[in-house]
């Protein structure tokens, strides 16, 4: 019998377990079985290489189900997100994401079928390598500024803290408007408007205050 298993990647106290399991049931999603790492950086480990992710390999079988909430769990760049991938489907798995609802499966056998679902993944994987690459350039930035003059360099203290500025986040990947996401975080439209415009920016100053 098939089961859908989700999959999460928890490396910063906003992202919980149980918040990335709500996204998915609230996408409509029935979780068998969920899988989880704590504390394992997405950038410097492979999926093969966390406790948990390694398990994937050897429970998944041909029609399962994997749900992750977006394609950047499955990997640290853009060869590991496309492996990941690519191998499950040959393994007859379907992937899932939560966020913009893509599927992933080895089913078709038409070429040009096969060859946009190619170039979708490697878009996406590409993109979330990119993400991960400003996240850390951010962190880095946040790092250099605290050596020096704190107040001089941090600049206005930012109106979210840490959670808030992941659910707009969240919120803009699902396509929520300015100003339903600012009624749902009680934040400014401005002030949304302004993460949505530098996601990277808006989260390089939370590391500059520590936030």
């Amino acid at each position: 019998m098939s089961k859908t298993v989700l999959y999460a990647r928890v490396s910063t106290i906003d992202q919980t377990i149980d918040h990335q399991r709500t996204q998915a049931e609230q996408a409509g999603f029935v979780i068998d079985e969920v899988l989880a790492d704590n504390g394992v950086s997405g950038i410097s480990t492979r999926l093969a290489d966390r406790p948990e992710g390694k398990r994937l390999y050897d429970k998944l079988r041909h029609g399962d189900v994997l749900v992750v909430r977006w394609v950047d769990r499955l990997g640290r760049n853009y060869e590991d997100v496309t492996d990941a991938i690519r191998h499950f489907m040959r393994q007859g798995v379907i992937v899932k994401t939560v966020i913009n609802s893509m599927t992933f499966d080895g089913a078709t056998a038409d070429p040009i079928q096969q060859a946009v679902r190619d170039a979708l993944i490697a878009f996406m994987a590409a993109t979330a390598q990119a993400q991960a690459e400003a996240t850390k350039a951010a962190q880095r930035a946040g790092i250099e500024a605290s050596k020096g003059d704190a107040e001089r360099y941090r600049g206005k203290k930012p109106s979210y803290d840490r959670k808030t500025f992941r659910q707009v986040a969240d919120m803009l990947a699902f396509g929520n408007g300015a100003s339903e996401i600012s009624k749902a975080t009680g934040l400014t439209r401005q002030t949304v408007l302004r993460i949505k415009g530098d996601q990277a920016g808006a989260e390089a100053a939370l590391v500059k205050w520590g936030m």
